[in-house]
């Protein structure tokens, strides 16, 4: 998607845009979660982030891009910027560095990387989910979940305990509001009983149903459907990370990633739309069998008008490790909003034969026990 956009339309932006130096003493300034601002940890300076628009500066919505005017490459140039990213050789993650880092192990696979020069020609982000909590929270966040898991490996516990840095990364997605239109043909399913014999001879009430075709219309319109943007971490990961407060969204200031990374999209914008399809058929289905109504419904055919399609690029927070114990890499993530966690699940082999052994223990103990009260 990002190859079709007219180069009159690019915009550069300088290497060092997430880089801002402190008024007092010129040292890098980072964001800070729980203080929502800018921090110096050189000279403890702080500096408020002022922005126009969204609820974080008390102004109107985030505005929508227009979803065919992006597919013909017509987006304003504003809308398109150019960052510094380095591609992943192990799992593809496209994600920025700053002009200053050369080489750094990947976040997604802890595979080492080194950084290039390249650029990434995108759709600007028009909203950011600025990060919640701060990095010993999500610490906390992914010990607690550890310590649930039955039959992890200690060593895995111990090892993520030690002190070992979470990686801050913006995730890309893409939200779509859509008008959407549909008439169908169906069937409503109306129960009644019958008595019929059983396999014992004796008499039973058996549910059956009576069919009747009907068909209709019915409408929805679709705000903020969310798609990953993103191929780095397994699907299920990112999507059970869910849900998101996208009412939190603020509109997008590079101030916000001061002291963290941005991961480029990798699913272009036409791509994420073939998902957020699936998602909008799945529930005007639901709304065509709440229409049809009845005990049960059959929906033989329906002709959807998808119209008015707009689309933003936004950017949510994950705290991520990922570890190589053992020779096996493990992933984390954190939801830097909520504190969800989901992550590869360690099995200890020690601990499951050792509970195995337990169970028969305890299944012999029960029945020579048995065996003796018969006696």
């Amino acid at each position: 998607m990002s190859d079709t956009f007219d180069a009159r339309t690019e915009t550069a932006r300088p290497e060092d845009e997430h880089r801002f130096p402190c008024s007092n003493c010129g040292s890098d300034m980072r964001y800070a979660p729980s203080e929502g601002k800018l921090i110096c940890d050189h000279c403890g300076n702080e500096e408020a982030i002022t922005i126009e628009d969204g609820p974080w500066g008390g102004g109107a919505e985030l505005v929508e891009n227009d979803f065919e005017a992006a597919l013909r490459g017509q987006l304003d140039s504003a809308e398109i910027e150019e960052t510094r990213v380095s591609q992943c050789p192990s799992c593809g993650a496209q994600v920025q560095f700053d002009a200053d880092t050369h080489s750094q192990d990947c976040p997604f696979c802890a595979t080492p990387v080194v950084t290039d020069t390249g650029t990434h020609r995108h759709i600007k982000p028009k909203g950011v989910l600025p990060f919640q909590l701060a990095e010993r929270e999500a610490h906390s966040a992914m010990n607690k979940w550890l310590g649930s898991l039955w039959f992890a490996p200690n060593g895995l516990k111990e090892y993520a305990r030690q002190g070992r840095t979470l990686d801050g990364i913006y995730v890309p997605y893409w939200t779509y509001d859509a008008d959407t239109k549909t008439s169908y043909r169906g069937q409503r399913g109306t129960a009644y009983y019958v008595t019929v014999n059983g396999p014992d001879g004796k008499p039973r009430q058996e549910r059956r149903i009576r069919w009747t075709r009907t068909q209709g219309r019915v409408a929805r319109f679709f705000d903020d459907i969310l798609v990953l943007a993103s191929k780095s971490l397994p699907k299920r990961y990112t999507d059970a990370l869910a849900p998101w407060d996208l009412s939190a969204l603020a509109p997008y200031t590079p101030e916000f990633l001061s002291g963290f990374r941005a991961e480029g999209y990798t699913v272009d914008l036409e791509e994420g739309m073939v998902e957020a399809r699936q998602i909008m058929h799945a529930q005007i289905q639901r709304d065509i069998r709440r229409d049809i109504g009845g005990d049960a419904q059959k929906i033989d055919r329906m002709d959807t008008h998808v119209d008015d399609v707009t689309f933003k690029h936004v950017l949510l927070p994950v705290w991520i490790a990922a570890y190589k114990y053992r020779g096996k890499s493990y992933r984390f993530v954190v939801n830097a909003q909520t504190g969800k966690v989901q992550g590869e699940r360690p099995w200890s082999a020690g601990k499951i034969a050792l509970a195995v052994i337990a169970a028969i223990v305890v299944g012999v103990a029960v029945f020579y026990g048995l065996e003796v009260m018969d006696r």
